[in-house]
């Protein structure tokens, strides 16, 4: 399914233009417009969905291998030296685009550092609750 009003959709299949890296029956893979630093890519499924938790089981398996065949070529032809694989989900967590898409964001010796953050420091019983509740969801 596809979504005629949504960006990625006409992205992923072709409708507007991009600069592809890579494209098969299930996915486009396109330079982000915005990027966090030189090759930084967006994998694009053609097919639409929200988001991870709507995202269909056969096209996620296929995402983590595309991810690193993606990061692996940004490390051989840009002479990254690492990326991050990067995957929001809802407006707390920095999605904006409410299209299913994967950032491959290659890291470069001396760069600023992208994707970071404090380490807490809950105590056992905390982290006990918290892995209590969680457990009960699934």
């Amino acid at each position: 399914m596809k979504d005629k009003d949504c960006i990625f959709c006409k992205i992923a299949n072709g409708e507007i233009p991009s600069t592809t890296l890579y494209e098969d029956e299930d996915f486009r893979v396109i330079l982000d417009l915005g990027p966090g630093s030189k090759g930084h890519a967006l994998i694009l499924p053609k097919e639409h969905f929200r988001d991870l938790n709507a995202l269909d089981p056969a096209v996620a398996a296929k995402v983590l291998p595309l991810a690193a065949k993606i990061g692996a070529a940004q490390m051989k032809a840009l002479g990254a030296a690492g990326y991050n694989v990067v995957q929001n989900n809802g407006t707390e967590a920095g999605q904006t685009v409410f299209h299913f898409h994967v950032h491959i964001i290659p890291r470069y010796a001396g760069a600023p550092k992208i994707v970071t953050w404090t380490p807490g420091s809950p105590s056992k019983e905390e982290l006990a609750e918290t892995g209590s509740r969680i457990r009960e969801a699934l």
